[in-house]
């Protein structure tokens, strides 16, 4: 009878490591906890109807900690009603406006944007939060169809506008017709240690035009022109003027959808990659401070088919562990993924990766490289909707063996992603602090709801989460390399949180280490040339390193 009684419960005690074994293969779940988290955002695009590109665009996403709490907080951007544009009954959304929440830190957020004083009432695209005067605030630059907007942060949890002291609305019309700039990139370019911003622009829209091929339809992107992307150069007074023509950037009929700020060739200087919606993209070599257009000769002007197209950002990160700083770029069609294989070349591996058959025909929006289970390797995640009708696609997690090949896994790992929705901007930040990277995406969809996907789970791999702060603030710090290796294994990381489609991500580092529960070395090579090493950090918290001074323990 004890050997029976025995054996059962050896028997179930198997089962139950059976059954643990099983939920840890399993791994994360993406709990869509929006509702009770108070994120009640919807977006609009202006009235019922979904018609032309204005509409079927989106906006985007950004996360920032606007009153320096160490929580992550979330600004959301919208449509509204437009005179001559939206149809008349779209009146009824004349004063929808952006929507700025505030993280509580108990998995809940409040609505501040109108106390805050940034529930903007422009089409807005794109937001980038920077710290521009180095007070230790972060500032919102906000990006429209029509006048761009600057908020400055007062300290107190109000913004103010200071857009016309710094000169940074940007030009009523671009090639004829209101200008419509969908981001901005922030960097020193010239090294003279204030900061500059490169504002991406997109097409000359002309509400009136119906397309001869598709009347019923919205028109195609290629058939309108394009507006110029600008190089702004901060002045010893603060103020921006435009430098674009002087710097080779000046190209007036590019249709910019997103701009990624990184050294693409590793020699010590920061390029431009610019997406570019239905032409090809643009690589920016920086030659001692001089750019000249090299996306051809680099293998990363068009996709695998030899085609300009839909692209919609680029999103960086070493995908296979060789030290190497790839490029995904999400796009209509079925995405392009451009392995990195040094000297400032890339190859097209979107076929073999796994990329091509998990995205074609998804129509991919918003899409981001991160770590979502902390194993060490960078796994993808992508917003789809098809663009001239509004037709309903599945959200998509890929997942990484590690070797750069991926895997179509969301539906195991959330009902989100079992659900067609028309996604349109995408960020990855860990909102609760707990070391795993959630998302929040927008939709054009008629449910028009943001969704917070909460990562359950990610955190049981060991990581680390790094704020870096150069010489002259967090500013100075976006482009910064940081190599970090881990019981033998090597991650490279660039400090730049603006590399998806019309959003800002958390512009913490962070660094998924699976099973390490200690760094062994961590280098940094800062955007100024200046290295530093550190060694045996700790992990599983977050950390801030100030550029000549050490860590700062959070």
């Amino acid at each position: 009878m004890r050997e029976k009684f025995i054996g059962f419960f050896y028997c179930l005690f198997l089962i139950c490591i059976t059954v643990v074994s099983s939920a840890q293969k399993k791994g994360v779940m993406f709990t869509d906890i929006t509702r009770q988290s108070g994120i009640n955002f919807k977006y609009t695009f202006g009235d019922y109807s979904y018609k032309n590109i204005l509409e079927s665009s989106g906006s985007g996403i950004t996360v920032f900690d606007y009153n320096n709490d160490q929580l992550m907080d979330l600004y959301l951007m919208n449509g509204t009603y437009l005179e001559g544009i939206s149809d008349p009954e779209g009146k009824v959304f004349k004063n929808s406006h952006n929507e700025l929440y505030k993280n509580n830190g108990n998995g809940t957020f409040t609505g501040v944007s109108e106390i805050a004083g940034v529930d903007d009432r422009h089409w807005s695209m794109a937001a980038g939060a920077i710290d521009l005067d180095n007070d230790g605030y972060q500032d919102l630059y906000l990006l429209n169809y029509g006048p761009n907007v600057f908020y400055h942060n007062n300290g107190n949890g109000t913004f103010s506008d200071i857009t016309a002291s710094l000169g940074l609305s940007g030009p009523d019309k671009l090639n004829g017709f209101t200008k419509w700039s969908i981001g901005v990139a922030f960097w020193d370019y010239n090294l003279d240690g204030r900061l500059d911003a490169m504002v991406g622009n997109f097409l000359a829209f002309d509400p009136a035009y119906v397309s001869p091929a598709t009347p019923g339809m919205m028109p195609s992107p290629t058939e309108y022109n394009g507006q110029a992307s600008m190089l702004y150069e901060q002045q010893p007074d603060g103020r921006f003027v435009d430098v674009t023509k002087k710097n080779n950037l000046y190209f007036p009929d590019s249709k910019c959808m997103g701009l990624t700020v990184f050294d693409y060739d590793d020699d010590g200087d920061l390029d431009i990659f610019q997406a570019n919606d239905h032409q090809l993209n643009f690589l920016f070599r920086n030659d001692d401070r001089v750019y000249h257009e090299v996306a051809i000769s680099s293998g990363i002007a068009a996709n695998s088919q030899g085609e300009g197209t839909g692209s919609m950002h680029g999103s960086i990160g070493d995908i296979d562990g060789d030290g190497l700083i790839d490029i995904l770029v999400s796009d209509l069609d079925y995405g392009a993924l451009y392995h990195n294989v040094d000297n400032g070349v890339f190859v097209d591996i979107t076929e073999v990766s796994g990329v091509a058959g998990a995205m074609a025909g998804k129509g991919s929006w918003g899409a981001q490289l991160f770590d979502y289970d902390n194993d060490g390797d960078l796994d993808i995640v992508a917003a789809n909707g098809t663009a001239e009708e509004l037709i309903l696609q599945y959200p998509l997690l890929l997942e990484n063996d590690g070797k750069g090949h991926f895997k179509n896994v969301g539906k195991e790992h959330g009902a989100y992603f079992s659900t067609k929705r028309s996604g349109r901007g995408l960020a990855v930040w860990d909102f609760d602090n707990d070391g795993d990277l959630d998302i929040i995406i927008s939709h054009v969809d008629k449910q028009a709801t943001a969704v917070l996907l909460r990562n359950d789970g990610g955190n049981n791999n060991h990581w680390l989460g790094l704020t870096l702060k150069g010489k002259n603030g967090p500013a100075s710090a976006i482009g910064a390399k940081v190599t970090v290796t881990a019981g033998g294994k090597k991650q490279v990381l660039v400090n730049q949180w603006a590399t998806s489609y019309l959003s800002n991500n958390d512009p913490r580092l962070h660094i998924g280490l699976g099973q390490q529960k200690q760094i062994d070395l961590l280098e940094i090579a800062w955007s100024d040339g200046k290295k530093e090493i550190y060694k045996n950090i700790t992990c599983d918290r977050y950390l801030t390193i100030l550029q000549g001074k050490g860590i700062v323990t959070k």
